[in-house]
């Protein structure tokens, strides 16, 4: 039992620094961005979209060192199901009602649903190799042109330039470096301690993965879904979720998979696979009249408490 608190322990203070350090770093490369003169929309659809996923990156990475790339796949559709069931609906309940002002039909709710359904059936046979990982980076690569194309139009249109600063400040930089050192070393603690702990449960490490990973390291998410939905602009939360799916689809899977071929578990395949699909499908229905209710908050907290009952054989 003491090996459990202590090991449990350290997955906790390790998660908490691999998100604040990646936070951190986000914040810093982004002041970088802009001393060095680059137009906010790349700075938008690179640095931050990189940034919020960089949790979910750099622990899949690790966990493809050590020889458990079976955590990747885990990582990836836990933190897809907990983006969707978990922070939209708690973002939907702050906010008591979300309203979307912006068009999700044209491309970007086709390309997350793509996603979903490219995840099955590239990882259905249990393995997600080199030519699959290319053709996620791909397609990943194509979705950020597009955005910083549409992020460029209105930019043009506000007719607001980004001026290049006289002079540098070091802040960032210091800043940038420190968090770069804890984001090399948080994640290794993390996968050891998942390891660990699944030793001692007697339980898979991707049973771990799909439920505490993917909820530490989707905290970015969080934070900034509640502080948007807070300050009455919850609508960000959607933009944000969507977002992160997609990238954590494409990139945070296609990445890891550059090393070495990932192996996906038979309960990853039977059971948290399935729940993705059906938490995507769900977003799609529910953001159709551009309207996101209480209730329908309520529906996804629900969902996601059941995903979790029974992951641990509560229910």
């Amino acid at each position: 039992m003491l090996d459990l608190l202590i090991w449990g322990g350290i997955f906790v203070v390790s998660i908490f620094f691999l998100v604040k350090s990646s936070d951190y770093f986000t914040m810093a490369a982004e002041k970088i961005g802009f001393f060095l003169g680059l137009p906010a929309f790349i700075i938008g659809v690179t640095i931050v979209a990189f940034g919020t996923s960089l949790p979910e990156l750099i622990s899949s990475l690790f966990a493809v060192q050590k020889g458990y790339s079976e955590i990747v796949a885990a990582n990836v559709i836990g933190s897809n199901i907990t983006n969707i069931f978990l922070i939209l609906g708690i973002a939907a309940i702050v906010g008591k009602k979300i309203k979307l002002d912006f068009e999700l039909i044209r491309v970007d709710l086709p390309l997350l649903i793509g996603s979903a359904f490219l995840l099955y059936i590239t990882i259905i046979d249990g393995i997600f190799t080199f030519p699959e990982a290319i053709l996620f980076l791909g397609l990943i690569s194509i979705y950020l042109l597009y955005t910083a194309s549409t992020l460029k139009k209105e930019k043009v249109k506000k007719s607001h330039k980004i001026k290049k600063k006289k002079k540098p400040e070091i802040k960032p930089f210091i800043v940038l470096l420190i968090s770069s050192v804890f984001i090399y070393f948080s994640p290794n603690y993390t996968i050891e301690s998942l390891l660990k702990i699944s030793e001692i449960l007697k339980i898979g490490t991707e049973i771990i993965a799909v439920g505490a990973v993917a909820l530490g390291t989707s905290l970015p998410e969080l934070a900034v879904s509640i502080n948007a939905a807070k300050k009455g602009r919850s609508e960000i939360a959607v933009g944000n979720i969507l977002g992160s799916n997609i990238f954590n689809t494409f990139a945070v899977m296609g990445i890891p998979a550059l090393f070495g071929n990932l192996i996906i578990t038979e309960s990853i395949i039977s059971f948290a696979l399935p729940v993705m699909i059906m938490a995507t499908l769900l977003y799609f229905f529910i953001t159709q009249d551009k309207e996101i209710n209480l209730w329908e908050g309520w529906l996804l907290l629900a969902f996601y408490v059941l995903f979790i009952g029974k992951l641990l054989n509560l229910m």
